[in-house]
């Protein structure tokens, strides 16, 4: 009788290949982001003051300017409301606009005449997981972003900031809030021609701005009932509203519906995202 060698060997024997495998492509991975980290610290002296610009003269005009000429929103304990609702919002706007400009924004140059997206997809991992990398790398710099607000809330303002930081919800919303804005970043850079990227700001951004419940909350739109539904479309009504809610004491839309939705969206834009991401770099 001829013996037969055991099935179990050849299996064995692609382990290491497969151990190999995963472990090229999460030093890939990771090289890319140690990558944009690197950048970033070198491009610091741009990426500060793009950063803090918009927060800073929105906290300064209404939190500072306006009560000091006496135009606070309902007085001198209104003003002080007004602020510490303010400041939420501010911090779900940093994150969204630097969610975009991380991502969005260089693909004007990565998928234009030079192609610089190849050095990108040469590395040893898959397509999508350079367009994930792309999603992380922009939300460590929408986190960067958030924090970059909180000195500003503290010592623009004219008028006291109550903050009641619930930690809970900021160290489990931050990162989610992040992820789905430079999520959003990535659909924008791939979904729309690179050139017409920087169009977004004025034609998408900024009806998102001022419809995202930065200025004011969800439940205050009540008395306008169509609005009030129309913006549940808006991914920054969600993000405002959950850094409320991690922030201040202030009535918010209901943590069971924020936390679904942003994930809810930040899937979706990713997929989105993905996808495109893919079809630009194989055409």
């Amino acid at each position: 009788m001829t013996a037969t060698a055991p099935t179990a060997e050849p299996s064995a024997a692609l382990q290491p290949s497969l151990r190999s495998t995963r472990a090229a492509t999460t030093a890939a991975f990771g090289a890319l982001l140690l990558r944009d980290l690197v950048v970033l610290k070198k491009n610091l002296r741009e990426f500060i003051p793009r950063t803090i610009l918009q927060p800073l003269l929105l906290v300064f005009i209404f939190t500072y300017v306006f009560p000091k000429i006496g135009q606070g929103v309902g007085g001198a304990q209104g003003a002080s409301s007004f602020s510490t609702l303010l400041v939420a919002g501010v911090i779900g706007l940093a994150v969204l606009f630097q969610g975009i400009q991380a991502v969005a924004l260089p693909m004007v140059t990565e998928f234009g005449v030079t192609r610089e997206i190849e050095d990108r997809v040469l590395a040893p991992l898959p397509v999508s997981l350079v367009a994930v990398e792309k999603i992380v790398s922009g939300a460590l710099q929408g986190l960067f972003a958030a924090l970059i607000v909180f000195p500003i809330a503290a010592i623009v303002p004219a008028t006291p900031v109550h903050l009641q930081i619930h930690w809970v919800i900021l160290l489990t919303f931050t990162p989610l809030a992040c992820l789905m804005c430079s999520a959003l970043g990535l659909m924008f850079g791939t979904v729309f021609n690179p050139r017409t990227v920087p169009m977004l700001f004025g034609v998408v951004v900024l009806p998102i701005t001022f419809l995202g419940c930065i200025y004011y909350t969800w439940a205050s739109l009540a008395p306008i009932r169509w609005l009030q539904v129309a913006v549940l479309v808006n991914p920054l009504v969600y993000v405002s509203e959950g850094f409320r809610a991690a922030l201040t004491d202030v009535p918010t839309m209901s943590l069971w519906a924020v936390y679904p939705v942003v994930i809810g969206f930040g899937l979706l834009f990713g997929a989105i995202g993905i996808r495109f991401f893919r079809r630009r770099v194989i055409a």
